[in-house]
């Protein structure tokens, strides 16, 4: 029987082992590197970690100055914010002693006038026809228009008819009305018209209405509730009553009842009366002109009495060139 040559199988045998030995190498190799390479990467962390801590610092910084800046800005505004109030508060102040200077003003130039218009008085001549009327009176002139003189033929009304006028002395306006009426106990003419040149009565427009007493218990009746636009300035009504019943041959007196004027431009009206009423003989105007002042706006908190020292400014003027009296009353109480 034939001998078996088969061969013994080594399970370890040098083959295998150096493939084990291999792989472990291999192993620990690729420990080995990453190993080595794990310091770099944290150190190119770190690197970026503190360019981006540098960068902030930087913006901060930068914040910080611009906050400084904006703060100092600030304080000057704040500083400045308080000049702007003291200021205001010192303005505040001089317009409450301009307000009770010009008070006093008014109330110190409502005497002087009445004693300005007693002198005038004195100095007018009547003429031989007023003597007569003036004999007839029933009782001598009191001081209830100031001692505006009553030498005219031909009396003239011009009202302002304004809200201020209406809600704060209409009471007052219908009695110095009525008084100037009666020391006037017969005259050649009566007319009336508003502020704005418009008619009490619209018929008797560019004529004089006859003085009778029926008439002037009409004229007396319509005003107690005569409501009609006004934009609060005499200068319309003046110059349209001149240019209506100018005349060289007649003796003619406007009576200006107001508390303000609105308008803009005072030396106009002055030049624009001044050519309208011509002089007569002598040098005397034509027309007298003369105005009673009502303080209703005087003290008005909202500013309004500025409007009302410009009425007593432009009348004062008005009647010292137009050979009449202005009387400011200090106050409103009927």
């Amino acid at each position: 029987m034939a001998k078996s040559n088969r061969r013994t199988i080594e399970v370890f045998s040098l083959s295998f082992l150096d493939c084990i030995c291999c792989g472990f190498g291999a192993i620990i190799l690729l420990f080995v590197l990453s190993k080595f390479a794990e310091p770099v990467i944290i150190e190119e962390i770190r690197e970026d970690f503190e360019q981006t801590i540098v960068r902030l610092e930087e913006e901060l910084h930068t914040i910080r100055g611009e906050t400084q800046v904006l703060n100092r800005e600030l304080e000057g505004q704040i500083e400045q914010l308080s000049q702007e109030r003291q200021k205001l508060a010192r303005l505040q102040g001089d317009w409450s002693r301009i307000q009770g200077a010009l008070t006093t003003s008014a109330q110190d130039a409502a005497v002087q006038n009445i004693i300005e218009g007693q002198l005038a008085r004195a100095r007018q001549e009547l003429t031989a026809e007023m003597r007569r009327l003036l004999q007839k009176r029933p009782r001598r002139v009191g001081a209830s228009i100031g001692g505006i003189p009553v030498d005219s033929e031909y009396i003239l009304f011009i009202i302002d008819t304004s809200g201020s006028m209406q809600r704060g002395a209409w009471g007052l306006v219908q009695k110095k009305i009525r008084e100037t009426l009666e020391v006037y106990p017969q005259v050649k003419g009566i007319q009336i018209m508003n502020d704005m040149g418009t008619y009490m009565f619209p018929e008797y427009q560019g004529e004089w209405i006859p003085d009778t007493p029926a008439r002037r218990r009409a004229i007396m009746n319509v005003l107690a509730t005569w409501r009609i636009f006004s934009n609060s300035s005499p200068a319309e009504g003046i110059t349209a009553a001149i240019n209506d019943f100018y005349d060289p041959g007649k003796k003619i007196s406007l009576y200006v009842f107001g508390d303000e004027f609105s308008g803009d431009n005072m030396q106009r009206v002055v030049d624009t009366v001044e050519r309208l009423n011509r002089q007569g003989p002598g040098g005397a105007p034509r027309v007298r002109i003369h105005a009673v002042g009502f303080p209703t706006v005087l003290n008005d908190p909202r500013g309004a009495g500025v409007t009302g020292i410009r009425f007593a400014a432009l009348m004062r003027v008005l009647c010292q060139k137009n050979g009449g009296t202005f009387v400011g009353l200090n106050t409103t109480r009927p």
